[in-house]
């Protein structure tokens, strides 16, 4: 398996405001407006009328849209077509340092943040919330059994340490997806409604929303040539893509020609399956090989609930 490094940038300190004012069930929110169109620190944020250029505002924290296209100048030419396909979620990952650097303060206070740049205080905060995550023998053993083809005939001792490392940094890695969804929300982030509007189309714009918002249930396996699970796992998904023609999108995604939409959508490693309703909304993920008995379990589960 392989991982796949999400784009971050740090930005300056953020005075941002902690409301409990806000109603948790407003329409007003981006799931609200836009449901799954963002799944960390924006999916609670408020969809308002900005200053022009303005595009997200957290108390005097400002992020301009022109602030957005120098940025994504810095990248690579081969990511930044890509970025501008997916300018929330670069928004997303440009605002995330500094709102998690805020709540860190706040929630770590004293002296614990004296004379400390913005990394150290994050490892602080995230040591605080992830060190009591372990991984027992029952989910280590689960795994193997679940993915033994691609053991290479190793025996469950030879790689459990392995295995551990890994089952535990996926852990740590969802925790932290939680965190930061739940400092989102904890937070009065605005978002420009306008800027939104022209955003969603081309966000949408792609073989993963094309086909979860088709009216039909989806399976997405996020892999890539070269990858032992991934290759093994291409054959069955031919073979399902067949069997269920008309009734499942069956879509594949290569990670390393759709780095931007494979981070968007939480891909770290690979191969990654995840299904969704007639709906478009997720409801299952699964990471490493699948068998085809199991993909057929959750398919029947997807067109029973139609």
């Amino acid at each position: 398996m392989k991982s796949i490094i999400l784009i971050t940038f740090a930005v300056c300190m953020l005075f941002c405001v902690y409301s409990e004012a806000i109603d948790k069930n407003s329409e007003k929110f981006l799931d609200k407006v836009y449901p799954e169109i963002a799944n960390r620190c924006l999916k609670y944020s408020v969809v308002a009328d900005l200053p022009e250029g303005t595009i997200l505002r957290c108390g005097s924290f400002e992020i301009k849209e022109k602030d957005l296209r120098n940025q994504i100048k810095k990248y690579p030419e081969e990511l930044r077509s890509q970025l501008e396909k997916n300018l929330l979620f670069f928004l997303e990952q440009l605002a995330t340092e500094t709102i998690l650097v805020q709540a860190a303060k706040k929630d770590l206070k004293g002296k614990e943040t004296t004379n400390k740049n913005n990394r150290d205080i994050l490892e602080l905060y995230f040591k605080k919330h992830l060190d009591s995550i372990d991984v027992s023998e029952t989910e280590i053993k689960k795994f193997y059994q679940e993915n033994k083809a691609m053991m290479g005939g190793l025996s469950l001792q030879q790689v459990k340490k392995d295995l551990e490392n890994f089952l535990l940094q996926e852990k740590r890695k969802s925790a932290i997806e939680k965190i930061i969804t739940e400092v989102g929300q904890s937070l009065l982030i605005e978002i420009d409604k306008k800027w939104l509007e022209k955003q969603i189309p081309v966000i949408r714009d792609n073989p993963v929303d094309r086909a979860r918002y088709s009216g039909k249930p989806t399976l997405v396996d996020f892999g890539a040539d070269g990858c032992l699970p991934c290759d093994m796992m291409a054959p069955i998904l031919k073979k399902i893509e067949k069997k269920y023609e008309g009734k499942l999108n069956v879509v594949f995604i290569h990670v390393r020609k759709e780095q931007v939409l494979s981070a968007r959508y939480g891909i770290q490693s690979i191969p990654v399956q995840i299904f969704f309703d007639k709906n478009g909304k997720e409801v299952f993920r699964h990471t490493g090989f699948y068998s085809e008995d199991e993909i057929e379990n959750k398919i029947k589960s997807l067109l029973q609930g139609e």
